[in-house]
């Protein structure tokens, strides 16, 4: 692990004791938490408790990626939301969330992002977080972290099972993963296919300890595999992925 010099304050001590006390993040791991800068994308099932426990593990810069409003669909597994931001900017309230855990967290919110905007959010970041709920913006992001060499930690749901990978630059990509686009019945998403609200949360801290395992360099992070998840039968297994030579984002 590279250890990071920027000596912690007092508050900073007490307010993350219980994570410095563990000899896999010491003090020096917790200064290379507060100099990271992440990007989540998306506000919604994934990114909800992701930027939430992200933000309270202390991650210096934090940035947010979304233009949805709050729906009351959303309630049952965004539980960060209530009913009093229904019609509100997902992003402005998760900002104020995660604010009144951790007011030492700089956030920074943007809109959707697009191929005309995404290039320009992603360059201010070191780590890109994808909870985003369709294909297009997965393949977008992908092709953006690999071209400007960012680890992309990814996760998608649907119905009762979930997958978590990292893309690491030189590593294989997203696209080696998944060539093409899926057919949409055979990938549906929780609008489409539903989901119960535990699952997105269950996935969601999933995905923000192996981000947090990936910025501390744990020997256990994912390197170059696909962790399958399976609530319904209470079972998971990791698969390991191979860089597509042929792979027009990554490949020769």
């Amino acid at each position: 692990m590279v250890t990071v010099s920027t000596p912690l304050g007092n508050a900073q001590l007490v307010r993350y004791a219980r994570q410095i006390l563990l000899e896999e993040v010491g003090e020096s791991g917790q200064a290379r938490l507060l100099a990271a800068k992440v990007l989540v994308v998306g506000a919604g099932g994934l990114g909800v408790p992701v930027a939430s426990y992200l933000g309270a593990a202390g991650i210096g810069m934090l940035g947010l990626a979304d233009s949805d409003l709050v729906d009351r669909t959303n309630l049952p597994r965004q539980v960060i939301y209530s009913e009093l931001d229904i019609g509100y900017s997902k992003v402005q309230r998760l900002e104020a969330r995660i604010l009144d855990n951790n007011p030492e967290v700089q956030i920074m919110t943007h809109p959707r992002l697009t191929p005309e905007n995404a290039s320009a959010v992603i360059e201010a970041y070191d780590w890109i977080v994808d909870g985003s709920d369709n294909f297009q913006t997965r393949y977008l992001l992908n092709a953006i972290c690999a071209r400007q060499k960012k680890t992309l930690i990814s996760g998608a749901l649907s119905r009762f099972t979930g997958q978590l990978a990292v893309f690491r630059p030189g590593d294989a990509c997203y696209q080696c993963l998944v060539a093409r686009l899926p057919n949409r019945d055979a990938t549906q998403g929780c609008v489409e296919g539903g989901i119960l609200g535990p699952m997105a949360g269950l996935l969601g801290c999933w995905q923000a300890l192996e981000t947090l395992k990936q910025i501390l360099a744990l020997s256990s992070r994912l390197q170059e595999e696909l962790l399958l998840f399976d609530a319904l039968n209470n079972s998971s297994h990791r698969i390991r992925m191979r860089k597509d030579q042929a792979c027009p984002v990554c490949g020769e």
